[in-house]
């Protein structure tokens, strides 16, 4: 009984924490990691600052919103990075109209160059290996995004980085399969079978 009474209570505590939530106006959200400069990295950081700006900070100013990407940008050659942009901030040499605009900053600065030519070649280099179909997949969508790769050269990438298996099994089904989501599916099917 006592238990119960506990589980109760707790219930009530926990819809009491949903209520105020939404009485504040929002969700729980992530904020993101630190960002040390690595170019693998910039990409989710970004993501991720975008998504907490959109739900928690879309009332702060633009320059707020600098300031709290700036407080995640910490190591190496980001502090460099960061105490320029800094510097240049308060001297007012350069201003941000949005804080998009001070994100595809980020993203030209760390970001390992042509964006195109490394998307690309982060594509070529991926195997499913070990991991499940539907983890290779969001891996190879992610790759795929910005890579300009697309159709038929698209689905020929995905056949050659799957496992021979599915792939095999893939290529005898009596059904053509002509576009990438058909092929994400199908092999999604057939892994978890």
């Amino acid at each position: 009984m006592q238990a119960q009474i506990q589980a109760l209570l707790a219930g009530g505590a926990g819809r009491q924490v949903e209520r105020e939530e939404r009485r504040r106006g929002g969700v729980e959200v992530a904020k993101p990691q630190i960002f040390d400069g690595t170019s693998a990295k910039v990409g989710g950081f970004i993501t991720a600052c975008k998504l907490y700006i959109r739900i928690r900070l879309r009332e702060e100013s633009v320059e707020g919103q600098v300031q709290w990407i700036l407080s995640y940008v910490q190591g190496e050659t980001a502090d460099v990075w960061k105490e320029n942009v800094m510097e240049e901030l308060e001297a007012g040499e350069v201003e941000y109209e949005t804080a998009e605009e001070f994100l595809t900053s980020l993203k030209k600065e760390f970001g390992g160059g042509e964006e195109e030519s490394v998307k690309a070649a982060e594509l070529r280099k991926l195997e499913q290996g070990g991991r499940t179909m539907e983890k290779f997949i969001q891996e190879f969508k992610r790759a795929a995004r910005g890579s300009r790769y697309e159709g038929r050269p698209l689905v020929e990438e995905f056949k050659r980085r799957m496992n021979g298996g599915i792939r095999r099994k893939l290529m005898e089904a009596e059904n053509l399969l002509t576009s990438i989501e058909q092929w994400y599916r199908k092999a999604m099917a057939l892994d978890r079978n």
